[in-house]
């Protein structure tokens, strides 16, 4: 019954995404703590489904941060965005992907605050026509990259190496979806699955074969939260929004846990080490923890990538339990090589958590 009701819910909280020809913009955040991530996106885009994405070398950040952190002003915020969809305009696109759950939320809530109100618009034209001289054309598409990922979930199983099953006991994953905060809990309208029960990840999940799991705190934010961490002050509220987190999923033993954000994975997954060396308490089997994963790493595993090509290595929490679970080879050896197998050097490995 549970089940069928979201299925109701998943019916009337969908969006139309267009199957081709999208102007994709990075986001700051995923560049700098999972890089790999955006590359295999436009790897499974591009090599894989065939798919025409196209970046723009002279786009920006979106502002996003700074908005939501107070220190810049609405107005210099839309004007940012104004000159982002400037250059999907003049690189002659309409479908506008953003990599960023926060991007896409700030892209989202400025073109509904435009609709409302016309007149904020046409003095965001002139500020942008005043600093730069450029014009622009509204996206008629709106989406986020997951949103993609999402609409190609089944050509990806189609040609998938993997599935996201334990090999030895033929069980499916016990998989935690955690969506970004700024995906759909504004615009539900705008996300795949409304705010509740986003279908977005589980989509994916389910057709990689895995079994998604509830609890209680799924809609809980990860702990990224701008102001609890961005300042110093405030970094006590991060870190307990994330312990209340892993609290309320530890009885339901998940195996991994999926994110759509770009700040999520990296929270849920260093955080599990503070907490760890804090408390002295591991979530997970055996002390390793529960490994934490973007959206795009699980795309490229299941396809049968390099876990290392993937960026795993970067993850605090170890991947290695994990893929034995899958049945993915992996080589100890080139984990921390770099390119021409040059040897890269090790971190330092935490002492409250177990790492391989």
């Amino acid at each position: 019954m549970i089940y069928q009701g979201k299925q109701k819910i998943w019916s009337e909280y969908q969006k139309e995404i267009p199957d081709d020809k999208w102007y994709y913009v990075r986001s700051c955040i995923r560049q700098n703590f999972f890089p790999a991530s955006e590359k295999m996106f436009m790897e499974i885009c591009r090599n894989v489904l065939g798919k025409e994405i196209y970046e723009n070398e002279h786009h920006t950040t979106c502002g996003g941060i700074a908005y939501h952190c107070d220190t810049i002003p609405q107005e210099t915020a839309m004007t940012i965005v104004a000159r982002q969809f400037a250059l999907m305009t003049e690189a002659g696109y309409e479908n506008y992907v953003a990599s960023c759950i926060t991007s896409f939320g700030n892209y989202t809530e400025i073109l509904e605050t435009w609709h409302e109100n016309p007149e904020l618009e046409a003095k965001i034209r002139e500020l942008l026509w005043k600093a730069c001289k450029k014009e622009f054309k509204k996206p008629k598409y709106l989406a986020h990259s997951s949103d993609l990922i999402f609409k190609f979930r089944n050509e990806i199983a189609e040609r998938a190496k993997f599935r996201l099953v334990n090999q030895k006991t033929g069980e499916p994953l016990r998989v935690v979806e955690h969506i970004g905060c700024h995906y759909s809990k504004m615009f539900p309208s705008k996300g795949v699955g409304g705010a509740e029960y986003p279908y977005v990840l589980t989509g994916m999940v389910e057709s990689w074969g895995g079994n998604v799991i509830d609890y209680p705190e799924r809609r809980h934010c990860c702990g990224y939260g701008f102001r609890q961490y961005h300042i110093k002050a405030n970094r006590g509220y991060s870190i307990s929004n994330t312990h209340k987190k892993f609290e309320s999923m530890a009885p339901y033993k998940p195996d991994m846990i999926i994110t759509n954000c770009p700040g999520c994975p990296y929270f849920l997954d260093r955080w599990q080490y503070v907490i760890a060396e804090m408390e002295g308490k591991t979530y997970g089997e055996n002390g390793f923890g529960i490994p934490v994963f973007t959206y795009e790493e699980v795309a490229g595993l299941v396809l049968g990538y390099n876990p290392w090509d993937l960026g795993l290595q970067l993850h605090q929490v170890a991947v290695e339990p994990l893929l034995d679970k899958i049945g993915i080879e992996y080589s100890p050896e080139d984990k921390y090589k770099g390119l021409n197998k040059k040897d890269l050097l090790r971190p330092e490995l935490p002492q409250g958590i177990k790492c391989f």
